[in-house]
């Protein structure tokens, strides 16, 4: 926490470095969460972009009172909920490669076995409400404690907890065939 707080005292003060090192240490998570959140790798771009454009412009007048990774986490997350209101009615494209997870395959045959083990999760993954996806993103992906995503989500903490663990009995019913499409 005060490694983060020098951090943005530094990118407040005009320190290039800071943001460079900031966008390094937080970038590939952030990128990985909005992936899985909206199943889209161009438009999970494009929201990493305007988090740490953000970050930008509210650096002088941001008080941290958690961690910057959770600070970012929460702003990602919100900004791929507004993406996902917005195409509510639409039906979201699956992550084909988003070149986010890597095969540590030995072979061929290992290989196209990950390919449709990932795309199997991908696809049950995009079949959860949102809200449960978001909260088994949010803790998986970035590290949040329920309570942070019972803040996010603007519910309570039981509730929290609940979206995470029905989101994740969702996910082992689809995985084992026990869930028609």
């Amino acid at each position: 926490m005060l490694e983060d707080r020098r951090l943005l005292w530094r990118l407040r003060h005009g320190d290039r470095d800071a943001l460079r090192l900031i966008y390094e240490t937080h970038a590939d998570d952030l990128l990985t969460l909005v992936a899985n959140l909206l199943h889209d790798p161009a438009t999970a771009q494009d929201v990493v972009q305007d988090v740490f454009v953000g970050l930008v412009r509210s650096a002088p007048r941001l008080k941290l009172r958690r961690t910057l990774r959770a600070y970012l986490a929460t702003a990602a997350a919100n900004r791929a909920r507004d993406c996902f209101r917005n195409r509510a009615r639409e039906r979201l494209a699956p992550i084909e490669d988003a070149g986010l997870l890597i095969a540590s395959a030995e072979g061929p045959v290992q290989m196209a076995v990950h390919s449709e083990e990932m795309h199997r999760l991908r696809a049950a993954v995009a079949e959860l409400p949102f809200e449960q996806r978001e909260a088994i993103m949010l803790h998986v992906h970035t590290g949040l404690k329920f309570r942070e995503i019972a803040e996010h989500q603007s519910v309570s903490l039981k509730t929290a907890i609940s979206r995470y663990r029905y989101g994740l009995d969702k996910l082992r019913s689809m995985l084992n065939g026990e869930v028609p499409k």
